[in-house]
């Protein structure tokens, strides 16, 4: 079963706490704050402190670079039942856009979908 292990996709925007449309400044800040955060010598022994850490650094060591980044989210996670409606349209608006620019139009139904989810959100607060 050591396989399995391989084919799990780790969303390195969320191992690091940006929005998927986050800048290098704002990646690069986080990465920091979550390195120091889950070092593991400030927490002797904890092997799962260790897995975190190497986690954050895979993902800084992806998202950090332009054209590792750039391959990622067009190769990255796909898995779409594991996004919000508003997580979905943010992490694929790019291929979202290019498909309205091919003809492609289902943006309205797209876009009355996350007013309405914004809307509750707002209310719910």
């Amino acid at each position: 079963m050591e396989g399995n292990d391989k084919t799990t996709h780790k969303d390195y925007y969320k191992v690091l706490e940006v929005d998927y449309d986050a800048t290098d400044e704002n990646i690069r800040i986080n990465y920091r704050k979550l390195a120091l955060k889950w070092h593991p010598d400030k927490h002797k022994g904890d092997h799962s402190v260790t897995e975190k850490f190497q986690a954050i650094n895979e993902a800084y060591t992806v998202l950090s670079d332009p054209a590792k980044r750039l391959d990622y989210d067009l190769t990255g996670n796909y898995e779409i039942d594991k996004y919000t409606l508003q997580e979905y349209l943010t992490r694929f608006k790019g291929m979202i856009l290019t498909c309205n620019g091919l003809g492609i139009s289902h943006t309205a139904i797209w876009s009355q979908q996350l007013m309405e989810s914004k809307e509750c959100t707002a209310t719910e607060k």
